[in-house]
């Protein structure tokens, strides 16, 4: 039987470092599901300034066929997930194609925002992280992964990232069946979450 995992939490909470460290625990026995695979094709309009497009809005995802590939993953079918190019904003004409594991882990910050996706999760985590703790470690990984400057990275969370988080992720978190703090160890996380789950037991 698959065993559906839902894990949200704010932008650099650490959520998606957790994700992929219990993915890798599990090796062959889970497959990991980012929602930011999902991410629509960024309108024309926005094509020469994608910074004002408002990425944190649950319109800004193909959530809809999120929730198809989490029921094909369940019947034990093989799903086709999309890919997000993300240099270009756009999505890849091409597909993945991902075996069925025992574990699909749901990954990304408005997971828990969706009562679709809440409904087919049999275990929902919300990674909680400061606000003053993620914006440090947004402006770092924007600077030194994505070439932005600071000041790019703080127009753009007081526009459109904190006011989204406010309203539809940190909300969320009232769903979430375990809440873990996202400046804890992550090793003692990965076990926290590797507990809570049927094939990590058996």
């Amino acid at each position: 039987m698959t065993f559906i995992l839902g894990m949200a939490g704010g932008t650099a909470s650490g959520k998606t470092t957790l994700a992929e460290a219990v993915h890798g625990a599990l090796g062959s026995r889970a497959v990991l599901v980012t929602h930011d695979r999902y991410y629509h094709s960024l309108p024309a309009t926005y094509r020469n300034n994608p910074v004002a497009y408002n990425f944190d809005h649950p319109d800004a995802l193909d959530t809809e066929r999120l929730v198809a590939d989490i029921d094909c993953l369940r019947r034990g079918d093989v799903a086709e997930l999309p890919i997000y190019d993300f240099p270009n904003h756009s999505r890849a004409p091409h597909v993945e194609t991902v075996q069925p594991a025992e574990v699909v882990i749901v990954e990304g910050i408005l997971v828990l925002a969706d009562p679709a996706l809440r409904e087919r999760m049999d275990h929902a985590i919300y990674v909680h992280t400061p606000d003053d703790i993620r914006l440090v470690r947004r402006i770092r990984r924007d600077v030194q992964k994505r070439g932005r400057t600071a000041l790019q990275v703080l127009d753009q969370y007081e526009a459109t990232v904190r006011p989204m988080h406010e309203a539809y992720v940190a909300p969320s978190r009232a769903h979430a069946d375990l809440v873990l703090s996202g400046t804890e160890p992550l090793a003692d996380l990965v076990d926290a979450v590797l507990a809570i789950l049927p094939t990590a037991r058996s």
